[in-house]
């Protein structure tokens, strides 16, 4: 089969596509065809080495993919051979035409969404859903601010903070990503790029400010955020790329509080609950992926770069 194998870290142009062995399901695992793999900000972290998990060398990266079970181990029972699925995780990396994963690992996609889609379902939404439901406990009538709503996770949040009755705030940096948004149905569509816009947060909260900030580049906008806070506030980390300074006064005149989180850091329970509520949703139609754009698997480097520029749009997948 062929997969993209990095053998030390570095740049994007460490991605090298390799024709390696087609792994063989054991008890208890799935073979799964990949159709498209989903391409993600960890995935590049990663790549360079600086990312806190360090897998050992050689790796195949990505854990998000979409295709058909193709093989079965023994005992598995949830899926057979030919059904359409997505990954949770893997255990051979998803940028591959082939991926082995265990049982709990592969979840069915329902027809009405394409592999695509099915590649832009598992980090983004399952982030999305942890921030709003157990991290920030997010509450029906709540404003919730998200910063680059306009990305992958970005849309899951807003798709997600909208079935639950939130009234949704969102920035961007380019016009078409300010379209998603606003189609996507964020309230309010703002510039993250223009000085005012902060401003702008606080006149249409009518000077309250927001319960809910999902942040995804804490060493950019994290000071800011404690500003915008209502009373009772929670800013919760998703993204940082860097050291930051913050007034601890912001979070104690709002009686506020900063949380932080990593899928990698959920427990096996809570990674369940997750992926049933994801899966839920993907079914009524509530979670629909957007896909900004789908890259050839050979030309992965390529993805890596285009996933670490400004004005996000959707997101990025590999097809092999």
């Amino acid at each position: 089969m062929k997969a993209i194998l990095v053998r030390e870290f570095g740049g994007p142009e460490v991605l090298k596509l390799e024709e390696v062995p087609t792994p063989r399901p054991g008890p208890g695992q799935v073979l799964v065809r990949i159709h498209a793999s989903g391409v993600n900000p960890y995935d590049t972290y990663m790549r360079a080495g600086n990312y806190p998990v360090k897998p050992p060398l050689p790796y195949t990266p990505g854990s998000d993919a979409a295709g058909t079970v193709e093989a079965v181990g023994e005992g598995v029972a949830r899926v057979a051979k030919g059904d359409r699925v997505f990954t949770a995780r893997t255990l051979t990396g998803a940028y591959a035409d082939h991926a082995l994963a265990l049982e709990s690992q592969v979840h069915p996609l329902p027809e009405g969404a394409s592999f695509a889609q099915g590649a832009a379902v598992w980090v983004p939404y399952a982030t999305a859903y942890f921030a709003l439901v157990h991290a920030a406990a997010a509450r029906a009538g709540e404003t919730v601010l998200v910063h680059g709503a306009s990305g992958g996770v970005g849309v899951a949040a807003i798709q997600i903070a909208r079935s639950r009755g939130l009234h949704v705030i969102g920035t961007a940096g380019s016009e078409k990503g300010l379209a998603l948004v606003a189609r996507e149905g964020a309230a309010h569509a703002l510039d993250h790029g223009k000085p005012a816009y902060l401003d702008e947060i606080m006149r249409v909260t009518g000077g309250r400010g927001v319960d809910v900030v999902l942040e995804m580049l804490a060493n950019v906008n994290l000071g800011h955020d404690l500003k915008l806070l209502a009373p009772r506030g929670r800013v919760i980390v998703i993204g940082s790329r860097g050291e930051v300074t913050v007034n601890p006064r912001d979070l104690m005149s709002r009686r506020a509080s900063i949380h932080a989180f990593t899928l990698w850091g959920l427990t096996e329970a809570e990674l369940a609950e997750v992926a049933a509520g994801v899966v839920a949703g993907l079914a009524n139609g509530t979670l629909r992926p957007v896909v900004g754009k789908e890259i050839p698997l050979a030309e992965a480097p390529r993805a890596h770069v285009e996933q670490m520029t400004g004005g996000a749009h959707g997101k990025i997948v590999l097809i092999p």
